[in-house]
């Protein structure tokens, strides 16, 4: 059995992850292909450098993040930092041709190695953008979902403006060392949030990011 499907039984045997979709997707997407080094430890449960400071998440992490969600084929969605683009390749596999995907991405490095990566692998439905998605990206609001993929001190204000009506939004929110990943379904404008579980990302750059 590969490392791959080591992960995917570890996942459903503990009931970790229970959306087949988004299972099915992990199993599309090859993680070494968002790797610049260390190909042979794609499928490790753990964060690996892409470059510029950054990683790319644990596949647990990606997973649970992606399952909250709670995406559907069409929708439309805004990803707040692409990294190497393997979090955006998940999510494409399961909102379809029919659904897009924006993803920002502020260091340029990243964004061009990001673009790579989805270009490599024929993926269509995804927008990398050079952007700072601490402020969103008001130009192709309302999105159905939102995630952000960096420790945010709170959970920026344009966000949740830029969010349709009952849609979500998955934030990892708190300081520097560890954070609380907030999933929050906006109803009559104002967030309805519940807690994921704690976590360590990356700090989130830009206007409404850590300083």
């Amino acid at each position: 059995m590969s490392s791959k499907e080591h992960l995917i039984e570890h996942w459903t045997s503990l009931g970790t992850i229970k959306d087949k979709k988004v299972i099915e997707a992990f199993r599309k997407v090859p993680r070494d292909a968002f790797l610049k080094d260390r190909k042979e430890e794609a499928y490790g449960d753990y964060p690996l450098p892409i470059g510029e400071g950054q990683t790319i998440s644990q596949p647990t992490t990606v997973m649970l993040m992606t399952e909250a969600l709670e995406l559907k084929e069409g929708h439309k969605v805004l990803e707040v930092g692409s990294g190497s683009g393997y979090q955006a390749a998940i999510i494409s596999k399961i909102i379809g041709n029919k659904g897009k995907l924006i993803s920002t991405e502020i260091i340029p490095e990243l964004a061009e190695f990001a673009k790579n990566n989805i270009k490599k692998l024929k993926i269509k439905n995804i927008e990398i953008i050079k952007h700072d998605g601490s402020k969103g990206y008001a130009k192709g609001s309302p999105y159905d979902r939102i995630i952000v993929t960096a420790a945010s001190p709170e959970i920026p204000k344009p966000l949740i403006k830029q969010l349709k009506e009952n849609g979500i939004i998955i934030v990892p929110v708190g300081n520097l060392i560890e954070q609380i990943m907030i999933k929050g379904i906006k109803k009559d404008n104002r967030l309805i949030k519940e807690e994921i579980g704690q976590f360590m990302f990356v700090p989130l750059k830009g206007k409404y990011g850590h300083s």
